[in-house]
Order: C-alpha cells, then sequence, then structure tokens
C-alpha cells in the first residue's frame, strides 16, 4: 500500500444510522469550520448523472488528526455558534459510509485521504476500518472537500432537512437561550440544537432552537445526535420561553391554556412558571382580563362590561388563576383577574353628586316617584342605604355618558342614577329597579345587551303601575 494507514479502530458501528445520519455530520462540520474559521459558507453539491454528493468548505483543512476521538476544544468554546461539540462525528461518518458501500475521498491542502480496510497492526486476523492519507494532490487547495459516491439524492434532501437553514422554520422571537420557533401544521415540532434537529414532539406548541446549552444536553448529544430524549432539553425549552418578551408568543401560550379541560393542553403551557410568564406579557401588553372557565360561566355580566370596555377575555387554570396575587406583570403591574378588574370598574365611575334642590322642576317630580317605585320590590332593601343622582357616571372609557344609566355600589350601599334618566318615569324607574334587583339578589345578568333590553321592559311595567 502506498501512504500511511491511519486506524480508525473500527470494525462496525451504528447500524441504524442511515447515509442521510451520515451525511448530517459532514455537514455540520463544514457548518462548524465556515463559523470558526469566519469563512464563507460551504458548498453542497449532488451530481445526478454520476450519484455524487461534494461538500467543501473554504476553511483551514481537514487533517488526519480530526480522526481522533478526543472533544475538540475549540468547539467546545464556541457553544452558541457551533453545531458538533466532539470529534467522534467524522469518523462515525466514515465507519457508516463504509457499511453502506459508499466510497468516500477527502482532500486538503495538507492531504489526501481515502477509505480502506486493512488488518490491524499485530492481530493480522481483524480487519479494521483505515484511512490511507497522502501527500495532498492540491497543496494550494482551499478548504477541505469530501466526495461521496454512489449517493441518493433523497439522503442528501433527507440530510439537509436535519439543518433549520434549510427546514425553512420561521422563527417567532430569539433569546439568549435560543430561538421560539413556528411549528409546522403537518409534522411534529423539531427540537434544534444549535440549528441541528435532534428530537421532535408531538406534544410541544412551538418548536425550538436550543443555543446555550447544558452539560445535561451535552452529555447527551454526545451518546446520540437524533431522538435526544425530552429530559435533556425540557430546561432549555423553558429557559428559552422564559426569556421571551413578544405578545405573539404570549398569546399563543395564552390560547393553549383554554385548552386545559379538553387535555389538549401542550406540555409547555403545563409548566406553571411559562403560564405565569404568558400573562404576565399580555396583561402588560393591552387590555386582557384573565379568568377561569368557572368565572366565565357565572360572570356573564363582568364579562359582557368587559369586552365593552375594549377587554380581551384569556381563559386560565384555575391553578395558575390562585398564583396572580403573588406576581405582577412585565410592566409591574398586578395581573387583571376578576377583583382586579371590578376594582377598575367600580373606579371608572366618575359622579358629581346633584342635590334634590338644585333638579328642574320636571326632575324632582320624576325623582319624588323613587319611594313608589321602592315600593315594587317591598319596600326600600336593607342594604341600600341611599340613592342619589349624579350628573356624569363615567367619563374616561369608550361611549361615556351613555355607557350606564346607574350603578349599584355594593361597597358603600348606594345605587348611583345619571341625572339625564330623570326626563322620563319610564327610564328612572327602569333604571332603579335594576340596580334595586342588584343589589337585593347579588346575581348578574347574562350580557349588557340584556341589561338593557331588561332594563326598558322594567321600566315600561314600574311607569304603567305608578300611573295607576
Amino acid at each position: 500500500m502506498s501512504g500511511n494507514a491511519f486506524d480508525l479502530n473500527v470494525v462496525r458501528v451504528l447500524e441504524h444510522w442511515s447515509a442521510a445520519s451520515a451525511l448530517r455530520e459532514l455537514i455540520a462540520n463544514a457548518l462548524d469550520e465556515a463559523v470558526l474559521s469566519k469563512t464563507s459558507p460551504p458548498d453542497i453539491v449532488y451530481e445526478p448523472a454520476s450519484r455524487t454528493v461534494r461538500i467543501r468548505d473554504y476553511g483551514r483543512g481537514l487533517r488526519h488528526e480530526h480522526l481522533t476521538q478526543n472533544e475538540s476544544s475549540e468547539k467546545l468554546s464556541h457553544p452558541k455558534t457551533v453545531i458538533g461539540k466532539f470529534g467522534v462525528g467524522l469518523k462515525d461518518a466514515l465507519a457508516v459510509f463504509d457499511r453502506l458501500g459508499i466510497s468516500v475521498s477527502i482532500s486538503s491542502r495538507h492531504e489526501d485521504m481515502l477509505l480502506a480496510r486493512y488488518p490491524k497492526h499485530g492481530f493480522p486476523d481483524i480487519t479494521t476500518l483505515h484511512v490511507l492519507v497522502e501527500p495532498p494532490s492540491k497543496p494550494k487547495f482551499e478548504g477541505t472537500e469530501i466526495i461521496l459516491s454512489p449517493v441518493a439524492e433523497t439522503a442528501l434532501e433527507e440530510a439537509k432537512s436535519l439543518f433549520l437553514q434549510w427546514a425553512g422554520d420561521h422563527v417567532l422571537e430569539r433569546t439568549s437561550a435560543g430561538a421560539v420557533l413556528l411549528r409546522s401544521d403537518d409534522g411534529p415540532a423539531r427540537i434544534y440544537v444549535n440549528g441541528l434537529l435532534v428530537a421532535t414532539e408531538d406534544e410541544f406548541l412551538f418548536s425550538y432552537d436550543i443555543t446555550s446549552l447544558t452539560a445535561a444536553l451535552r452529555k447527551a448529544l454526545n451518546r446520540e445526535r437524533a431522538n435526544v430524549g425530552r429530559t435533556a432539553y425540557s430546561e432549555r425549552v423553558k429557559a428559552i420561553l422564559l426569556a421571551t418578551q413578544s405578545e405573539e408568543v404570549a398569546q399563543s401560550l395564552a390560547d393553549d391554556l383554554s385548552n386545559y379541560q379538553e387535555g389538549t393542553m401542550h406540555v409547555e403551557t403545563g409548566w406553571n412558571e411559562v403560564g405565569l410568564h404568558a400573562v404576565g406579557i399580555l396583561n402588560a401588553q393591552g387590555k386582557k382580563l384573565f379568568l377561569t372557565p368557572e368565572q366565565v360561566e357565572n360572570s356573564p355580566e363582568l364579562i359582557g362590561r368587559a369586552k365593552g370596555d375594549g377587554y380581551d377575555i384569556v381563559i386560565v387554570p384555575p391553578t395558575l388563576a390562585d398564583r396572580f396575587g403573588a406576581i405582577a406583570d412585565t410592566n409591574g403591574d398586578r395581573i387583571v383577574d376578576a377583583g382586579v378588574w371590578t376594582e377598575r370598574w367600580i373606579e371608572s365611575f366618575v359622579f358629581e353628586f346633584v342635590d334634590r334642590s338644585d333638579l328642574t322642576t320636571r326632575e324632582r317630580k320624576v325623582f319624588d316617584k323613587l319611594d313608589k317605585v321602592m315600593q315594587l320590590v317591598g319596600g326600600q332593601p336593607a342594604n341600600v342605604a341611599t340613592v342619589k343622582i349624579s350628573n356624569s357616571l363615567r367619563t374616561d372609557y369608550p361611549g361615556a355618558p351613555d355607557s350606564y344609566g346607574g350603578v349599584w355600589v355594593s361597597d358603600k350601599s348606594l345605587i348611583v342614577i345619571r341625572r339625564d334618566q330623570l326626563q322620563s318615569i319610564e327610564a328612572f324607574a327602569g333604571v332603579l329597579l335594576h340596580e334595586l334587583v342588584h343589589a337585593i339578589s347579588g346575581t348578574d345578568d347574562q350580557s349588557l345587551d340584556f341589561e338593557r333590553e331588561l332594563t326598558v321592559l322594567i321600566g315600561e311595567l314600574a311607569a304603567n303601575s305608578i300611573s295607576n
């Protein structure tokens, strides 16, 4: 034999690896070399006539020393920019190509390399895979070129699809720990590490590209570069989500939270810290009201009023809602749940009280029917201290001053009626009776539209009764 034979100490390995798996390692090395040497991206060419794949980078050139199994200290020092971390990838790939009957030739300015099988030194009965190292045929060659044949074009396309830059996944948001990617509608979520696919997830809401690795994930990648277990990367996925700030990602998480009753919620939204983070972002971004399913069912009037004020309803699990009091949003404000919204709603009413003596004769005539209207419900309820007239009820919300004709302020035992409701007995009696019903029963109506229709109906009935 000519040249020097470098023993890879390999007989048969990685029986489950395909040609695409081996190509993945060569492409990853070429991409890493472009980053580390700050050179042009590699060329990956397929020649259909000869079924040949050419992978060429423009870096420093491959040497036989790179065929060892030692960790690459250079790659380990660039954890966020390179894909490979260990020196076993190239060796494994060469062994797979040999098993599949694919010829391999490697050229750089340092040396040429070919695969061959020779007896192991000192043990003539054992044949192992060697790399035949010869002087360079192209001493001025730039980078490294690896030529493989025969290779099916589908194998190359499959290998390229394992890399984020060719897979076409849409990036929703980048963080210091990695990127959140839009999950494809026609397949599982994809988990990448520095742009290389390492796992798929049927139960994830998003796909991810992890760029900040833990020791556990590095160890998992040393054993296997595909089908990495969830336990190896779940903490990194959490870290990515907890670093997000975009409303788009938070809204998707919040939408998914509402699926918990049907059992179709994805894994990420089952992590309470992630759900609370999404709530914090949405709360800071705009008018959102966070309610549990039970609150949605039992608070139709609250929902109607909130929607009337421009709030979007976000349904969350009770386990999440129970923790709202202990957190703040990204602006440091309280999370708007039913209690907080009710406080703000009451505070939004601006009263300008009017004494009876300041009413017009017509207005006093109507207001003096107060006791007769009260009698329709059995007299003034014990929890109603007084009824007052105000020039305005709301001034700072859309629709003011026509949004509300009256309001029951339970913590002050007070019914307030807007002054313009004194233009007719029907209007005054309708609003008063409506608020009395709230005071007596403590129940909500079905919606704002239903509330207004009921007010008109009660007013007409009361007016007829009073007139008679």
